[in-house]
């Protein structure tokens, strides 16, 4: 996102991409509202729309009495109001496509960052290797977008501050079959004795997450594949014949949950973004949104200094300072969630969801039953992309013609890649109505540290 930003307004700029293709899996494949706006402001929401998708409204609970919908996204006053599930692959294939258009942009597929380039205090590029050579990429500004597991991060030195989320996630797909149930609002949710099962309806097949308490993977695993087919028909009966396709536990992922932030992004020539600059917890599935949020800031903050040849480390400060506050909090309110909720809810032995009739009161409130989609919905209209007038005066954003000879700007990325209350009221909406919304499609398994159960 931030290499087409940086290229409709002129700034040459070439993205290193360490894999050969985009075609592979992810598990981060939310859009969200604001997302969506900011894709309509560059004219490519039909595009986004035209892949093949489904639609997430908000969580159905399954409770003693059916299904309860806490909250509708579709109360957003949006053009967008709803979450667009769509294969990650296919969307980076659109926004390089979309990229590529401008002479300014260029991108190199099989190129393995291995160092920084180092002069008189500042980062002024980055050597790297690929199946044929080693090279060099020399630029005013390097931006680190390349995941959790950032290997920009660690080559300039950044050491993030990590918290540990209190469970563990196995991450598997469910065939859809001829006569299938109903997906409802496209995201469901049950709980049952110390296990959450999350289901999103992901257009062709179901993706479901099983939570269980950090750490008891291996127990989980002892029990064997019967007891785990059992246990996923105990949290949704409705795939009894669903989990006869589960055979092996290769067909499972676990994935490593974790949550953190670097006390600073930047350096002199150097920016982190996204999951290099803060992992998000999978609570709300806001990673991606944020990660695309870095990059609209980034991209209105930094365009017209990298044109003017006058990039300065307060210019990259200043992304941080815009960036940082909805960061911490929306980290903070993830962090609130998995106390409040996922401890006990994991540490529960009840057999069924209860909904108190207080909280279905509660729920009907415009002032509480509005909080959590706009929390999980995003800033809706409150990021802008400065128009394109503001910098034609320095270099064309045309489409392809002549290259540019100088590449001020590197982008690295291996995947290119959201508050305590003291309120009775609020906790106990929250309580409820953001459980289900736990892996809303943006799952840790976003980065690269995940393995198949074997």
């Amino acid at each position: 996102m931030l290499a087409l930003l940086l290229a409709r307004r002129g700034v040459p700029v070439t993205l290193l991409e360490m894999h050969k293709d985009f075609d592979r899996e992810f598990r981060g494949d939310t859009v969200h509202p604001s997302t969506l706006e900011i894709l309509d402001q560059l004219g490519l929401a039909e595009k986004v729309h035209r892949i093949p998708h489904s639609k997430v409204y908000g969580p159905s609970f399954m409770t003693s009495k059916g299904p309860f919908q806490p909250f509708d996204l579709r109360r957003l006053k949006t053009k967008f109001p709803y979450i667009l599930m769509i294969p990650q692959s296919k969307f980076l294939e659109l926004l390089t496509s979309e990229a590529a258009q401008y002479p300014q942009f260029r991108l190199k597929m099989g190129a393995n960052v291995y160092d920084l380039i180092r002069e008189n205090g500042s980062i002024r590029g980055v050597r790297y290797q690929t199946s044929e050579t080693q090279a060099e990429m020399r630029a005013l500004l390097t931006v680190g977008a390349d995941g959790r597991h950032s290997r920009v991060r660690r080559l300039a030195g950044f050491e993030p501050v990590k918290t540990s989320p209190p469970m563990d996630v196995l991450w598997f797909k469910l065939p859809k079959l001829g006569t299938d149930m109903d997906a409802g609002s496209g995201l469901m949710g049950s709980i049952r004795a110390g296990r959450i099962l999350v289901v999103l309806d992901r257009f062709d097949h179901w993706q479901v997450g099983f939570v269980f308490p950090k750490g008891q993977f291996q127990q989980v695993k002892a029990t064997g594949m019967e007891a785990m087919r059992h246990a996923i028909v105990e949290l949704e009966p409705r795939f009894a014949e669903h989990v006869e396709t589960l055979r092996d536990w290769q067909q499972l992922t676990l994935l490593s949950v974790e949550s953190s932030r670097c006390p600073k992004w930047h350096q002199p020539g150097l920016l982190l973004i996204g999951d290099a600059a803060h992992v998000m917890s999978p609570v709300g599935g806001v990673g991606i949104n944020y990660a695309i949020q870095d990059a609209v800031v980034a991209a209105n903050m930094l365009s017209k200094p990298l044109l003017e040849q006058r990039l300065e480390e307060k210019h990259l400060a200043e992304v941080q300072r815009q960036r940082e506050f909805p960061t911490k909090f929306i980290q903070g309110f993830q962090a609130m969630i998995q106390k409040r909720v996922l401890a006990p809810a994991l540490a529960s032995t009840q057999t069924t969801l209860e909904v108190p009739a207080l909280f279905r009161w509660l729920a009907r409130m415009p002032i509480l039953r509005d909080l959590a989609p706009r929390l999980i919905g995003g800033p809706i209209s409150m990021l802008n992309i400065r128009p394109l007038g503001c910098f034609a005066r320095h270099r064309s954003a045309g489409i392809r013609g002549q290259r540019p000879h100088s590449i001020p700007v590197t982008l690295l990325s291996s995947i290119p890649a959201l508050c305590d209350t003291t309120s009775t009221a609020m906790d106990t909406l929250i309580r409820y109505s953001l459980l289900a919304a736990l892996l809303a499609g943006d799952s840790p398994a976003q980065s690269h540290h995940h393995h198949a159960v074997g």
